[in-house]
């Protein structure tokens, strides 16, 4: 009966082929729109903790207006010596970012905004092996390492580098000041939402930058605790010894800080989280149009069968194995374009966009119950069907 069931299940979907080839494009266009509406916002939010993972640290503090790393303020330095007070502590280290206007090395007249990293180089605070390699260079005067993953428009600077080509450029911190520098290593961190590009140097070479900027304050606090030392219940001590005029994170804390704030701050999280609703609707409306319309041509047979003594239990089992059959054949064409849109997509945006197997699965659970959805709604149409009355 259940091969009889299935059957029954397909042949009336392959009998209007075009019909069927209908759906499947309508599902696929839905399962698209799932794919990329979730894998831009996983890009959104793994982007905007790119630096967060790079970090070496335990502890971070952060001003209280910060909210994000692309609106960072700046805080006093002495609270994070204050934190040498307690015992545990590896080393502490400061980290200075802002933004400044970069200047195409091969177009004087392009300049763009680029993200400078600034840290003491004593301290090996990055995960990267790009800046552990070329940490020495950073102590000469105006140097820079340039983010190998940034966006074209700042220039080809990694081509040139790799080539063995001497790149010096300004950087105008927007203060009417600018600097030369020189590009003396690569490293690679990655774009984000708002962040086209990154640089890091000294902090000596920071604030020669931005020379304008009060020394003493700082953006991020890098606390590292020696090895064994329970975050939380450092974090709680240092919570009592300093003021609360700063923020104090583990690091998980910062990394889902950073994620609320594009999430729930800003429209991009919800714009994301809408694309995959109407995905869904867009799916649940065409699998009910053709479930309906079938259901509809064959109201006779269905009709017959109940007179011959078939139970609504039956015509329920039919209609929802089309939903299933739907789903698989719509889901497979959408996940192989999705695929191919990734690709694309990180190489035009340089953002971590990846098809991941959790995304596959929960998009094909999302398809089934789409499917599965519409075809509750369609058999409706079937609870009214009176033999007498279709004869």
């Amino acid at each position: 009966m259940g091969l009889a069931k299935i059957s029954l299940a397909w042949l009336q979907l392959k009998h209007q082929r075009m019909r069927l080839l209908t759906a499947i494009a309508g599902i696929s266009f839905a399962v698209i729109l799932m794919f990329m509406q979730l894998g831009f916002q996983a890009a959104l939010f793994d982007s905007a903790v790119l630096l967060h993972h790079s970090l070496r640290g335990d502890i971070f503090l952060l001003s209280p207006r910060s909210t994000a790393l692309i609106a960072m303020r700046s805080f006093s330095e002495r609270r994070l010596y204050q934190a040498l007070a307690l015992n545990n502590v590896e080393f502490i280290t400061p980290i200075y970012l802002g933004f400044a206007q970069w200047k195409n090395p091969t177009n004087p007249l392009a300049w763009r905004n680029i993200h400078i990293i600034g840290f003491d180089t004593e301290y090996p605070v990055f995960d990267l092996p790009g800046v552990k390699s070329n940490v020495d260079k950073l102590n000469e005067p105006d140097v820079v390492l340039f983010d190998e993953a940034s966006r074209p428009e700042f220039g080809p600077v990694t081509r040139l580098f790799q080539q063995g080509n001497y790149i010096t450029t300004e950087i105008d911190n927007m203060s009417n000041a600018t600097r030369q520098v020189k590009v003396v290593g690569l490293f690679k961190l990655g774009t984000t939402f708002g962040i086209d590009g990154n640089l890091i140097t000294s902090h000596v070479n920071f604030l020669r930058i931005f020379s304008r900027r009060q020394k003493g304050l700082i953006e991020v606090g890098v606390i590292k605790l020696k090895s064994g030392i329970n975050s939380q219940q450092f974090k709680q001590e240092l919570q009592q010894l300093i003021p609360n005029d700063v923020k104090i994170f583990t690091k998980q804390e910062w990394i889902d800080f950073e994620k609320q704030y594009w999430m729930t701050s800003t429209a991009i999280g919800f714009i994301f989280t809408l694309g995959v609703g109407m995905g869904l609707i867009v799916g649940i409306v065409v699998v009910y149009q053709i479930l309906y319309t079938d259901v509809s041509d064959h109201l006779k047979e269905y009709a017959t069968l109940t007179t011959m003594g078939y139970k609504h239990r039956y015509f329920l089992t039919v209609i929802l194995q089309e939903s299933i059959i739907l789903a698989c054949l719509g889901y497979i064409p959408g996940f192989l374009i999705s695929s191919g849109l990734y690709i694309i997509a990180y190489q035009k945006t340089l953002l971590p966009i990846a098809m991941t197997h959790n995304r596959t699965w929960f998009v094909f659970l999302l398809t089934v119950f789409m499917c599965f959805i519409a075809g509750i709604i369609a058999i409706r149409k079937l609870q009214d069907v009176d033999p007498a009355d279709i004869f």
